[in-house]
């Protein structure tokens, strides 16, 4: 080292001189009690004064700043909660979506009048009878499904046709969470979440969210637990999420059965839970149908028999309608890659007795009827994907890597045709002037009176009103008619019409509002 370059009392490797890196002189020492100078921005940093950058300082705090809150919300970011992200967002979509409804008067079916009187029952503590089907008719001599009796509380604190449809969107999207889960669990974290989007946004479960309310929701998070329970090998769960579907619809005991048959499959020896659940799903079935509807309704059988077969028998469905509905239920969704799980097996049971059924509705791809299906196809995929995956085959292994992606891009691209693309459109949101009009001619008709109904009033009638069907009243001469004016009806064929139905009363036209009319009877002969 040369000293001669380093001066006397200097800094060693400074040299004399060099402004850069230069030791400043010592500061004088402040008078006591000299308030400090406060320093300027320019001052303190000439170049941020100049350029507008924050000091290092600032840049400082704020990029710990950012680090803190991200390691704040990594727990929120965690791949294990993916599902309930998923099953949260559908929540919110489905519940959007019933609720625009709702608020539009836009109900699709009597199904939604249907189940609030029973649910209305349960919650007073009473028979489910439902007059909507037949005065003094119990639902559960109909179709039996006294899982219904679960909503009852909720209904008590918020009597309204509107808490079934929010309560159906909390089941559509809890059934996500475990497909979700299953697929990530089995494929990875991206497909796994392509493969949840793909559900929540498949067509089965959209039709079914546009469709009132029905008591399959409950089936959906059932079997999608189940067969997950399936996929883990964890048998116990399999019987616990299994047996409950006897409560939920009487054909859907023999979907149990299946599921247990599934599990010996899976287990491959005999096992006792699973030979439980595949006699108790039978043995359900059986009472159900022969003992217990029967002796709800009181005619001693099953009403639903008349629509299977014709003329007593024979398969009724044509070939080109079996062929495109299996397609719908497999191809859009699966790629026809759920053909190579035996998970595929529990959707036999539902497109059995639908496709033995003489009744049209049944057989294709409308209303709520697939979307028991759609759990089954799915978790069936994430069953196949992983073998595929591997297989010796390279197409096969290309295919199912990129089977993911085709299913989620399928499923989204469909949705621009489905009730979800409503979501985007403004009007969805917009209630019309018209249905205002008719909500406060509703109210004017008072609570526990006896009223005759079509479909567009029920929503707002049944949760404080005995509803009857239009034409079915046994014999009762309701207090009010509510009737939507269709193909160009005028009120007086209206009131024409409601007067040769009930000859012995007398009805004046209480008011009208958009396309609905109400009727009041003012006497009786």
């Amino acid at each position: 080292m040369d000293t001669a370059a380093v001066p006397a009392g200097g800094a060693p490797g400074r040299i004399l001189g060099e402004d850069v890196g230069a030791v400043p002189p010592p500061r004088a020492a402040a008078p006591a009690g000299a308030v400090p100078a406060p320093r300027s921005a320019t001052s303190a940093d000439p170049e941020a004064a100049s350029t507008g950058t924050p000091p290092p300082d600032r840049t400082g705090r704020l990029r710990r700043a950012a680090h803190r809150l991200r390691t704040r919300t990594a727990p929120l970011r965690a791949p294990r909660l993916d599902p309930y992200w998923t099953a949260g967002f559908f929540f919110v979509a489905f519940a959007l979506l019933a609720v625009c409804r709702f608020r539009t008067l836009g109900t699709s079916s009597w199904d939604l009048g249907i189940f609030e009187q029973a649910i209305r029952g349960y919650a007073h503590f009473q028979a489910p009878v439902v007059d909507l089907k037949g005065p003094g008719t119990n639902i559960l001599g109909d179709h039996f499904s006294p899982v219904l009796i679960l909503l009852a509380p909720l209904y008590r604190l918020f009597p309204s046709s509107l808490t079934l449809l929010i309560a159906q969107a909390a089941l559509f999207a809890l059934s996500a969470l475990p497909v979700t889960r299953a697929a990530a669990r089995a494929l990875g974290r991206v497909p796994g979440l392509a493969i949840g989007v793909a559900y929540g946004t498949s067509w089965g479960v959209q039709k079914a969210v546009d469709f009132d309310f029905h008591e399959i929701a409950f089936a959906l998070p059932l079997i999608a637990f189940a067969l997950e329970a399936v996929l883990r090998g964890r048998w116990t769960a399999v019987v616990c999420w299994a047996a409950p579907l006897v409560l939920v619809k009487e054909d859907l005991g023999v979907t149990a059965a299946v599921i247990g048959a599934l599990a010996l499959i899976r287990t491959r020896r005999a096992s006792p839970l699973a030979i439980a659940l595949v006699a108790f799903g039978i043995t359900a079935t059986a009472v159900t149908l022969g003992v217990l509807i029967p002796g709800f309704n009181g005619s001693g059988s099953y009403d639903y028999w008349s629509k299977f077969g014709a003329d007593g028998g024979g398969l009724t469905i044509p070939l080109d309608t079996a062929v495109r509905t299996t397609l719908w239920v497999l191809l859009p969704t699966t790629g026809l890659l759920a053909l190579r799980s035996p998970l595929l097996l529990v959707a036999l049971p539902t497109l059995g007795w639908r496709f033995l059924s003489h009744e049209p509705h049944y057989w294709g791809i409308d209303w709520h009827y697939n979307a028991v299906l759609m759990p089954v196809v799915f978790l069936a995929l994430i069953d196949a994907l992983p073998k595929a995956r591997v297989s010796t085959r390279p197409w096969l292994r290309s295919y199912a890597h990129h089977l993911p992606a085709a299913v989620v891009s399928v499923a989204l691209a469909l949705t621009a045709t489905l009730p979800l693309a409503r979501l985007t459109e403004a009007a969805t949101y917009r209630v019309p002037p018209d249905v205002a009009a008719a909500e406060k001619l509703l109210d004017r008709i008072p609570d526990g009176a006896s009223v005759e109904s079509d479909i567009r009033p029920l929503s707002r009638l049944t949760g404080r009103t005995r509803v009857f069907w239009i034409g079915d009243t046994g014999g009762l001469a309701p207090d009010y008619v509510a009737v939507q004016l269709r193909d160009n009806r005028t009120p007086r064929q209206a009131l024409t019409d409601a007067v040769a139905r009930h000859p012995k009363s007398t009805y004046v036209v209480l008011g009208g509002a958009a396309d609905l009319l109400v009727l009041h009877r003012t006497s009786a002969h």
